[in-house]
C-alpha cells in the first residue's frame, strides 16, 4: 500500500488546558487557533468530549464546533470523540445531524467508549462495560443516519421504539463516521463493521513490535489488519484514506527553539495530567528531560519542517498508508508560539505531501533551463521596440 496522493492536516483538541488557567480564556485561545487553521488551509479541526479531570474541559464538543463553525468559512469539524455509552444514540444522531445542515456539510464524527474511568463513574455506568456499550450504540447510530424506515432495538444499554431521523444527514448519503482505534482491538473492529475510517492516538504505536505482549502497544499494522477482516466479515470495505493519525506536533525555524518553546508544557502535561491526573505510566524520568524521551522515542514531532517531512515518511513506511496527520494541540507553548507552529506546518510540510509544489516547481525548472533564451528573446524585444521607434518622444 502506498501513501495517498494527497495527505489531509489537521489538529485535535483535547482540548489540554493546565488546571490553574482561566477556561474561559482557554475555550477562546481554541477558537482563534481553529480560525487560524481554516485560514492556513488546514483540513479538519477535531474537538473531544470529557467531563472531568480538570484538564479536558469540553463536555459537549457539538457546542464548541457550532461556534467555530460561525468563525470559519472552509475546513470540517469533527467531534473527537464524542462517548457513546454518555448518550443515547438517538440523541448524538439527531445533534450531529443538525450540525451537518447548520455548516452546510463540514461534519464529521468520531466517537469512542469514554477513556477517562472517572466519567463513567460520575455517570454510574460500569466502565469495564464502555466498548460493548459503544458496540451496540454504534449499530444503531449508523442505522439511524443510513436507514429511512423506523426500527426498533432493545438492549441493557438503550431502547428504540419505531425510531427514524426526521431530518437527514445534509451530506449524502452521510457525513463520515470515524472511530478511535488503538489499544484495544475493538475501534478497529468497530470500524471495519460500521465505519469509514479510524483515528488513532500516539506515535508510540509506530515502534511498538508486533510481538509484544502488552495490549498497549498494538501496532498500526495491527490495528488496520483487524480493521481490513472486519470489513471483509461484513462485506464492506476501509480505505486509508480514512484513517487519521494524531500525534503531539511543534514547528520552529531551528530544532533548539522549538524544544526551547515546549520543554516546560510537555514536561508538565505527562507528569501533571498523565501521570498524577490519570495514573498512565509516564517516564522515570525529571519533568524537564520528558521531551527529549518523547521526541527521541518517535512519540512527538518537534523541531523542523524537515524534521516533519522525514516523521511522516517514517509513518507511511511503517503504517503502510494513512490518510490524515492530526497536531494535537497540548496547550503546551504561548498562543503566537503556537500559530507560528501550524504556520510552518500549512507553508513547508503540508505543500510536501499535497502535491500543490509539483506545478510550481516544474514550472521554475522548465523556466531556469531556458533563461539565456527567453533573456535574450526579451533583450531583443527591446530593442525592436527602439528600432521601429527611435527616441521620439509622443507628441502633446
Amino acid at each position: 500500500m502506498t501513501q495517498p496522493t494527497r495527505l489531509r492536516f489537521g489538529a485535535f483538541f483535547g482540548p489540554y488546558h493546565p488546571t490553574d488557567e482561566n477556561p474561559t480564556v482557554a475555550f477562546e485561545r481554541d477558537l482563534q487557533l481553529i480560525q487560524w487553521l481554516d485560514q492556513l488551509d488546514f483540513d479538519e479541526a477535531w474537538v473531544g468530549e470529557h467531563h472531568s479531570g480538570g484538564w479536558e474541559t469540553i463536555s459537549a464538543p457539538e457546542i464548541m464546533l457550532a461556534v467555530a463553525a460561525e468563525r470559519t468559512r472552509h475546513i470540517k469539524l469533527g467531534t473527537g470523540v464524542v462517548s457513546v455509552p454518555f448518550h443515547h444514540p438517538l440523541h448524538i444522531a439527531n445533534r450531529l445531524v443538525l450540525l451537518d445542515h447548520l455548516t452546510r456539510g463540514r461534519i464529521q464524527m468520531a466517537t469512542g467508549p469514554g477513556l477517562l474511568m472517572s466519567d463513567h463513574h460520575m455517570l454510574g455506568l460500569d466502565g469495564t462495560r464502555g466498548r460493548e456499550s459503544w458496540e451496540v450504540g454504534m449499530e444503531a447510530i449508523v442505522r439511524l443516519l443510513t436507514e429511512t424506515e423506523p426500527f426498533s432495538m432493545e438492549n441493557e444499554f438503550f431502547t428504540l421504539n419505531d425510531a427514524q431521523l426526521q431530518l437527514r444527514p445534509y451530506q449524502h448519503p452521510r457525513f463520515p463516521v470515524v472511530v478511535a482505534a488503538g489499544a484495544s482491538p475493538a475501534g478497529a473492529t468497530l470500524a471495519g463493521r460500521y465505519a469509514d475510517g479510524i483515528l488513532t492516538f500516539g506515535a508510540s504505536l509506530v515502534n511498538a513490535p508486533s510481538s509484544s505482549k502488552d495490549y498497549r502497544r498494538r501496532t498500526l499494522n495491527d490495528i488496520w489488519k483487524i480493521a481490513e477482516e472486519s470489513a471483509e466479515a461484513n462485506n464492506r470495505t476501509i480505505s486509508r484514506e480514512g484513517w487519521r493519525f494524531a500525534a503531539p506536533i511543534h514547528l520552529a525555524e531551528t530544532r533548539e527553539q522549538a524544544f526551547a518553546e515546549v520543554r516546560a508544557g510537555a514536561g508538565r502535561w505527562v507528569k501533571e495530567y498523565l501521570g498524577d491526573t490519570l495514573g498512565q505510566p509516564a517516564p522515570d524520568l525529571p519533568q524537564e528531560e520528558i521531551l527529549d524521551f518523547m521526541v527521541e522515542n518517535g512519540r512527538w514531532i518537534v523541531g523542523t519542517p524537515d524534521d516533519c517531512v522525514r516523521l511522516i515518511e517514517s509513518l507511511t513506511e511503517t503504517s503502510g498508508g494513512f490518510g490524515a496527520l492530526l497536531a494535537i494541540n497540548l496547550d503546551w507553548a504561548p498562543l503566537e508560539s503556537v500559530k507560528r507552529s501550524y504556520e510552518m506546518l500549512a507553508r513547508y510540510v503540508m505543500p510536501r505531501f499535497r502535491g500543490s509544489l509539483t506545478g510550481v516547481q516544474s514550472s521554475q525548472r522548465n523556466v531556469s533551463a531556458r533563461k539565456e533564451e527567453y533573456l535574450a528573446t526579451f533583450n531583443a524585444a527591446i530593442q525592436r521596440a527602439e528600432d521601429r521607434l527611435g527616441n521620439k518622444a509622443p507628441a502633446s
